[in-house]
């Protein structure tokens, strides 16, 4: 057997793991390396034999040797304390793959040098996103602190870990019965499809990052530096267009304020490309992974549709006195965090309103 490795070896750089019962963290870092041109066609060992891993150019998740030098990438020596830049979490084999891979796998995609501030976004993006919860579910390292959480008798409501992209991994450890007949069933062959599962999540990653979040940065970082030209509070932001990913961007840019700029309220945008589109008024939440909005829409509005909305609106103008908001409004949600309406002449309205 090594002898036949060291033969392909010739042709392409063979990547070698552990076989017996796979997980996450290795199926994503064979996947990652195959993604860059110097492994794209290398084959892969899967195997304990300290002479058959020797034979191997690059070695992940197995034979206690963590050294880049050598293609070196294991995490379970007891010395083992590596964690990527700026973080906390002790890496697995996927996060010793990108920390040292995953500059590359970011600037082939976007065609640009290593050296590019794009890159360095994306890298950190990437890990924190994605990497690091696989290599956290490696190391058996809970997202909140086990102490904390038992002190203040805090209990899930039910049980997430047959959803998890780790568990959904780990299953594929057994014969998939609903495979079509003739379909290798072999271990092998069961990690390759977990590896492409895997991995084809974190491609999907990266072409959302790379397209979308991205560019999005640069339209959110407009819109914030113009937000007084839109409205003297400072508090609306409007988008030239629809499907943005903005949250995250704009709690980057208000938290990087150094000008003691107010908070924004809401965001404006069309729901779509169309010269006539509608638009919406969205307000911005508390935080980024929080379901209450920082100033909902006025409450007279919520759960209110059409021209009955137009109907409250209009009689609440004439009864305070304020300019009457265009007629067009579309809905407000029950809840207030978000509305519509036919122009965004209206739209803006709605916003300026909820601001008083």
């Amino acid at each position: 057997m090594a002898e036949n490795v060291a033969k392909k070896l010739k042709t392409a750089p063979v990547i070698g793991t552990h076989n017996g019962h796979f997980h996450a963290d290795e199926a994503l870092a064979v996947y990652m390396l195959r993604l860059l041109p110097t492994y794209a066609s290398s084959p892969l060992v899967r195997s304990r034999d300290p002479a058959q891993l020797e034979a191997c150019h690059t070695v992940v998740d197995v034979g206690g040797v963590y050294d880049a030098e050598t293609n070196r990438y294991d995490h379970h020596q007891r010395t083992f304390d590596t964690t990527f830049p700026q973080h906390k979490t002790k890496l697995s084999s996927a996060g010793l793959v990108y920390m040292h891979f995953g500059r590359a796998i970011i600037a082939q995609y976007l065609s640009q040098p290593q050296e590019h501030p794009d890159v360095d976004l994306l890298y950190e993006k990437l890990y924190t996103d994605f990497i690091e919860a696989i290599d956290a579910n490696d190391n058996g390292i809970s997202a909140y602190d086990p102490a904390t959480i038992s002190a203040h008798q805090l209990e899930k409501r039910f049980k997430d870990g047959g959803v998890t992209l780790a568990s959904i991994v780990g299953d594929m450890n057994n014969p998939d019965p609903t495979s079509p007949a003739g379909e290798p069933q072999d271990e092998d062959s069961l990690f390759g499809r977990a590896s492409t599962l895997i991995g084809n999540v974190f491609a999907r990653k990266l072409h959302h990052a790379c397209t979308s979040w991205l560019p999005a940065r640069t339209t959110v970082g407009t819109a914030y530096e113009g937000r007084t030209e839109v409205h003297p509070s400072g508090r609306i932001i409007v988008f030239p267009q629809g499907g943005v990913p903005w949250k995250e961007h704009l709690y980057n840019f208000e938290s990087n304020d150094t000008t003691g700029g107010a908070q924004i309220y809401y965001v404006l945008y069309p729901e779509s490309a169309a010269e006539d589109s509608k638009w919406r008024v969205q307000c911005v939440s508390e935080s980024e992974g929080s379901f209450v909005s920082r100033k909902p829409l006025p409450e007279s509005w919520r759960g209110v549709r059409d021209q009955d909305l137009d109907g409250v609106m209009a009689a609440e103008a004439e009864k305070s006195g304020r300019e009457k908001i265009p007629e067009g409004a579309i809905f407000v949600h029950a809840s207030g965090f978000i509305g519509g309406h036919k122009t965004k002449e209206g739209a803006m309205a709605m916003a300026i309103r909820g601001l008083e």
